[in-house]
Formats: C-alpha cells, sequence, structure tokens
C-alpha cells in the first residue's frame, strides 16, 4: 500500500490541479474509514448532517403532507438550518432568525404594497434588509432576512396580514422541529473533541521533535530543513487553536442537555482540566522557540552556529527521549499507558544527557558562539522537560 501511494505521489507531482483532487479523495477517504471505525469527530459530523436531513423531512411531512400547506417551502429550509453543532447554539439561532425572517416578510410585504410590483418591491427592500444583516442583534442569521424577502416576492402570492402571519408561522414551525430534533435525537456533545486535540496536540508535537532529533543526529540539515521545522511548529500553534475551540463548544454543548439523553449517547462524562490547555500551550511556545533557535543557527546572515560533534548527538538523544514523552502523554490521554517502570527508565535517562550536556557546557570545546547557541537550547530542551514530565510533588509523600 506504501508503494502504490508513492508512486501515485511521483505521477502527481507537478500537476497541482489533479494532485489537489487526489489528496482531497484520501482525505475524504480517511474521514469515511474513521467514521465506521468508531466514535469520533467524523461520525459525530455524519450524525448531525443525518439530523438536518432528517428534520427538514420531519418538517415538510408536516407542513406540506399533513397540514397540506401548497407553500411549505419555509418549515423545511429553517429546520434544516437550525440543527447545529450545540443545542444552546441552536436555540439562540432560532430566535435570531425567526426575528430576521419576520423583518424580511413585513419589509417585503410593505414593499410590494408601496410600489404594487415585485421588481420595485425588490429594489426598494433589498438594500435595508442587507444592511440590517450586519445588525449585531440577528448575530450570523442577518441575511436570512434578505432571503426571506426573495422568497416571498418570487413566489407572486398576494400581499396581507394573513399572508405574512402564515410565513411566519411556517418559519416558527420549522424552528420548533430542528431545534427538537437536535435536543432530543442523540444530541451533540463535544466532550471528547477536548481530549482527542489534546491528544493530538501531544503526539504531533513528539512527531516534531523526533523529525528535529534525527536530522541533528544524521547531520543533514540546512536551512531548508529548518524552515520545514519551523513550519511544523506552525502548525501546532493551529492546533493549539483548535483546543481552544474544541474547550468552548465543550462547554456550550453541555448546556440545555438532558443528562438522561448524554448517558444514553454514552459520550465521556469528564474532559481533561483546563491547565492541560495552559500546559501544551507553554510547550508549543517552547518549541516554536527552539525551532526557531535552530533556524538562526544555519542562516548565513547570522553569526550565532549550530554545536557540532559528541554535544549535539546528546541534544538530539534528549529531543528524541522528549518526543517519546509526549507520545506517552497521548496514550494517556486516549486511556493507555506506558507503565510506572517504562517512564522511571525514561525519566533516568533523560537525567543522564542532561547531566553529560551540562558538562559540555562547561567545557566550552565549541567556541564561544556555538556554546551560546547550545546554552539557548539546552535551556529550551529543560522547559520543555519541566513542562511534560512535571517535577513530583513532594508534599505528596508527605
Amino acid at each position: 500500500m506504501t508503494a502504490v501511494i508513492r508512486t501515485a505521489r511521483e505521477a502527481l507531482r507537478g500537476r497541482r490541479p489533479v494532485a489537489a483532487v487526489w489528496w482531497e479523495a484520501c482525505a475524504v477517504g480517511r474521514s469515511v474509514r474513521a467514521a465506521r471505525r468508531g466514535p469520533g469527530r467524523e461520525r459525530d459530523l455524519v450524525v448531525q448532517s443525518l439530523k438536518a436531513a432528517g428534520a427538514a423531512l420531519l418538517a415538510w411531512a408536516v407542513a406540506g403532507v399533513w397540514l397540506g400547506d401548497p407553500m411549505a417551502l419555509m418549515a423545511p429550509w429553517v429546520a434544516l438550518v437550525l440543527v447545529q453543532a450545540t443545542v444552546y447554539s441552536s436555540v439562540r439561532q432560532a430566535g435570531e432568525q425567526f426575528a430576521a425572517i419576520c423583518a424580511g416578510a413585513v419589509i417585503a410585504s410593505a414593499a410590494q404594497a408601496i410600489t404594487d410590483d415585485r421588481t420595485g418591491a425588490l429594489a426598494l427592500c433589498l438594500p435595508v434588509l442587507m444592511l440590517m444583516a450586519n445588525w449585531s442583534r440577528f448575530g450570523r442569521q442577518g441575511i436570512y432576512a434578505a432571503t426571506t424577502a426573495v422568497f416571498v416576492l418570487a413566489s407572486g402570492t398576494a400581499v396581507s396580514a394573513a399572508a405574512v402571519g402564515h410565513r411566519v408561522g411556517q418559519a416558527a414551525l420549522g424552528a420548533a422541529i430542528g431545534v427538537a430534533v437536535n435536543a432530543l435525537v442523540l444530541p451533540p456533545i463535544h466532550l471528547r473533541d477536548v481530549r482527542e486535540n489534546l491528544a493530538a496536540l501531544a503526539r504531533e508535537s513528539g512527531d516534531l521533535l523526533h523529525t528535529v532529533a534525527t536530522g541533528l543526529r544524521e547531520g543533514e540539515w540546512d536551512a531548508q530543513s529548518a524552515a520545514g521545522w519551523s513550519s511544523d511548529a506552525a502548525r501546532l500553534g493551529r492546533r493549539l487553536d483548535a483546543l481552544y475551540a474544541a474547550r468552548s463548544w465543550s462547554r456550550e454543548s453541555l448546556r440545555l442537555t438532558s443528562g438522561q439523553l448524554r448517558r444514553l449517547q454514552r459520550v465521556p462524562t469528564a474532559v481533561p482540566p483546563e491547565d492541560e490547555d495552559q500546559r501544551w500551550s507553554r510547550v508549543t511556545g517552547n518549541i516554536t522557540a527552539l525551532t526557531r533557535t535552530l533556524a538562526v543557527t544555519v542562516d548565513e546572515q547570522r553569526t550565532p552556529k549550530a554545536p557540532e560533534g559528541p554535544v549535539l548527538d546528546l541534544y538530539a538523544r534528549l529531543l528524541a527521549l522528549i518526543g517519546d514523552t509526549c507520545h506517552a502523554e497521548a496514550d494517556r490521554l486516549l486511556g493507555s499507558s506506558a507503565g510506572p517502570r517504562r517512564e522511571a527508565e525514561t525519566e533516568t535517562t533523560m537525567d543522564e544527557l542532561h547531566r553529560r550536556l551540562q558538562e559540555g557546557l562547561r567545557e566550552q570545546g565549541q567556541g564561544a558562539a556555538r556554546t551560546a547557541v547550545l546554552g539557548t537550547l539546552v535551556l529550551q530542551a529543560e522547559n520543555l522537560w519541566a513542562e511534560i514530565v512535571p517535577e513530583p510533588d513532594e508534599s505528596a509523600g508527605q
């Protein structure tokens, strides 16, 4: 399978449009496999999509089939867009959208009554409604005022108070069905996302540290390699942003949801504490600083030079061990652990490497510039070590 992927990559090199389609198809395939494999973000997206489609069909069945309304468009349209990422956001956006739809229906009807012409009514009301769409009271739902006006005027029905009330009633029916489906049918709970993003941040941090360690150990790194490491560190920053967003979603998803429904969905009942977010934020910052230091050392326009020889190999081994610990943290967050014996062995090895690096600094056999760079790199590794392998609480044993 690896050989097939490598062959496809070589064949697509230089063909950007085809390559983009290929990699997008691969991403879709990975998402499908992840959704089939077990609970996760991909399966949650499938559930939400099916719920939105089901809410729209239910609204159409009630408004168009059961009530026999020939203009039942509003109900399924509103129900479709109100199956949001959380129950709270569905309720909030239902109120904002309902207010926007009411404004659009009333203003469009008034414009048609004034002009007695659909084109003139559109020309009169759309500029006003598009300005209203930016009103903060409507949130992100302001655009529905203008689209409602288009639907009202394009339908060609007579303008009257009864017609306006009828459309508003259809919107209220769709909103009620959309919110009810989202709240009662597998309500979206995003507690799992926090744990998964934390674990992914830890694993990607370990991957980057291993990549840097391999490059330093083999001695085959240059400005391009250092730029690639800096780019990977920037991706860690984006992963951190995703973690913060997941934390916000997790708090919001617990609002207005029933405890019985949460247990029925079998989502995790707890999330890692918010202190973990801050800890991995500091880890990300230290890794970014480390890759930036390495990038400076290979810049021909700058004075600092990277250390060489056995001391650089020692530093690479230290980074690799810290990367191993990052991977162990990722496994712990997902429910597995390497065991206390393995952790003790890793910490002992790291202590030894750290001691030998400190001796290398005292010997100063690298020259002043290289010693300064080595000291900076060791300090950054110490910062990483302190965050990823925190000191034991001495008071706990007393």
